[in-house]
């Protein structure tokens, strides 16, 4: 799933590529990616794409005097930018194109979306915070006014583990199962460890840890082509997805619990004082 820094890399792709441009076709070829019906689709044609935002993992393009388009990748969504897009129009079927957005200079972009659970989502929207998931979002991460002090305060009461809290994108807006990962293992905390247990001397290595992993991806991510970026991001991660593969902090070997629909890796030696986590689903295979 693209999180905060694919999204924010996204929004300067875009912006540097789509800011002062008309869109003059939004074509849905998958209509179950459509999550909004009022305004219709055709509300943003015709009309200058002005600014690109990110909230969260959700990106807006702003257009003059009109609605915006916002859309969500979901799990196994992506952004395919082409610089000429194919004359014909998309056909319906069951590939993995949902819509197609064409400029003027016949440039454009396809979002497409692998898989069976359909979960991409694009909304047409007056302001963006008609859109659920963004109204419920919490604090953006990398913001200026995020200090360890407001990290203290989210964290405070939480009864939460540390990895559960991280993805809540109520609480802490971008952060999903990959970044999650790899702050914990930067600040060498369980990600079983209470969320609302952390001294002042956890909290401070915690924040130092989100804040760095997060802008360093971002920086690492910035530039890149957007068809590159998923590579990018396999390329930078130290633990997230290497189940097996020596920690490159201190040589022990990654490790994995399993969840129904998700996973999550760490090191025991750098998180958990040497001691696997119970992996429960194994456990009960293991029966």
């Amino acid at each position: 799933m693209p999180e905060l820094p694919e999204v924010e890399a996204l929004r300067d792709f875009l912006s540097e590529h789509l800011t002062g441009h008309e869109i003059v076709r939004v074509l849905p070829v998958a209509i179950s990616v459509l999550k909004t019906y009022e305004p219709p689709l055709t509300a943003v044609e015709g009309r200058t794409v002005t600014a690109v935002h990110r909230y969260g993992k959700f990106l807006g393009l702003r257009t003059d005097g009109g609605p915006y388009l916002v859309t969500h990748l979901a799990r196994a969504g992506w952004l395919h930018w082409k610089d000429r897009l194919p004359s014909g129009p998309p056909r319906p079927g069951k590939g993995p194109l949902a819509l197609r957005v064409a400029l003027e200079t016949g440039a454009g972009f396809d979002l497409t979306e692998a898989g069976t659970q359909k979960r991409l989502a694009v909304y047409i929207v007056a302001d963006p915070e008609e859109v659920p998931g963004i109204a419920r979002l919490g604090p953006d991460p990398l913001a200026d006014d995020f200090d360890e002090s407001r990290l203290s305060d989210l964290l405070s009461g939480e009864r939460r583990r540390l990895k559960g809290a991280l993805r809540d994108q109520s609480l802490i807006a971008g952060i999903g199962n990959a970044y999650s990962d790899e702050i914990l293992h930067a600040a060498r905390m369980s990600p079983y460890k209470p969320a609302g247990s952390l001294t002042p001397q956890e909290t401070a290595r915690l924040y130092e840890a989100l804040r760095g992993t997060l802008a360093e991806a971002v920086e690492r991510s910035r530039g890149v082509a957007a068809g590159r970026l998923k590579a990018e991001k396999r390329s930078g991660l130290r633990v997230h997805g290497r189940t097996g593969e020596a920690c490159p902090v201190c040589g022990d070997t990654i490790r994995e619990v399993s969840f129904s629909d998700s996973s999550l890796q760490y090191c025991p030696a750098c998180q958990t004082g040497g001691r696997p986590l119970a992996d429960r689903r194994l456990s009960r295979l293991l029966k």
